[in-house]
């Protein structure tokens, strides 16, 4: 008997929890259908303040929490809450931080302001998801992330936490999706984001503009599939998307016919990754 694929979304955004794009409520459909088509789900995002817990019916994983996140030589502690998503029996976990999560808003302050250490925050998210994934043990077949906070996390799996036994089997999807900021992440982005002495300046050479496009442009590099995450892609990510035509490029799912694309491109990954 063959066991079950393991998918893990790692998300930034997923209908009914947050909606910043259309590409949450494909997350949310995406991660339902992996299910009912018999594989083994679960999505990580983090906990911005905008999210109702009570609402949600969020609660403390007690067993997960109490790992602290240690970038630049600063450790952060990092709690794991857990939800049940509406009508579909998988659960969702999101990464909790008193410092960075707590506020009631997502990127930018209430007078538009872009936060500055929204770097630091995608450093700890992405950090902390695959340090989450090691405490729960489970091995996922496919890692599918969708949103730029999750962007180093494709170059994480191929340096930082490349001999990880967790990870061995992992295939990773990057969905690219149109910019949620402009401008770009604090001067400090590349020093930060150098968890590991196994990740070199060369390495983080595509990201350390910090820009949306240059955070998705190693995030392309750096993963194993890609897949169109808005209807209409900004024309500077579609002509770095023409630069991995080597790579399976999903289109953006607009019906049930393509969520089936992605279903199969998932068992298709795991095929490859046994040989």
């Amino acid at each position: 008997m063959f066991a079950k694929k393991r998918i893990l979304f790692i998300a930034e955004e997923m209908s009914p929890y947050l909606e910043l794009t259309e590409y949450a409520q494909i997350v949310h459909q995406l991660a339902v259908k992996a299910n009912e088509a018999g594989m083994e789900v679960r999505v990580i995002m983090p906990r911005f303040g905008v999210i109702n817990e009570r609402r949600h019916r969020l609660h403390e994983v007690v067993r997960l929490s109490g790992i602290n996140i240690i970038i630049d030589n600063d450790d952060y502690p990092l709690i794991i809450k857990v939800a049940s998503l509406p009508n579909a029996r998988l659960q969702v976990y999101f990464l909790d931080n008193e410092d960075f999560f707590k506020r009631k808003f997502v990127f930018h302050d209430e007078e538009g302001n872009f936060f500055e250490d929204n770097a630091l925050r995608a450093v700890f998210f992405c950090k902390g998801a695959l340090e989450t994934v090691k405490k729960f043990g489970w091995p996922p077949d496919i890692i599918h992330l969708n949103g730029w906070m999750s962007s180093l996390i494709p170059l994480y799996l191929k340096t930082a936490y490349k001999k990880e036994p967790v990870f061995s089997p992992t295939k990773v999807i990057y969905s690219v999706t149109n910019d949620t900021f402009e401008g770009s992440l604090h001067s400090s982005f590349a020093k930060k984001a150098a968890i590991s002495q196994q990740i070199k300046s060369k390495d983080l050479a595509l990201y350390k503009e910090g820009t949306h496009l240059a955070l998705n442009r190693g995030a392309m590099a750096y993963a194993d599939a890609l897949a169109i995450g808005a209807a209409k892609l900004s024309k500077p990510l579609m002509e770095e998307l023409k630069k991995h035509q080597d790579k399976p490029i999903l289109p953006f799912c607009s019906d049930d016919e393509q969520l089936k694309q992605y279903l199969q491109l998932y068992e298709e990954l795991t095929v490859e990754s046994v040989k």
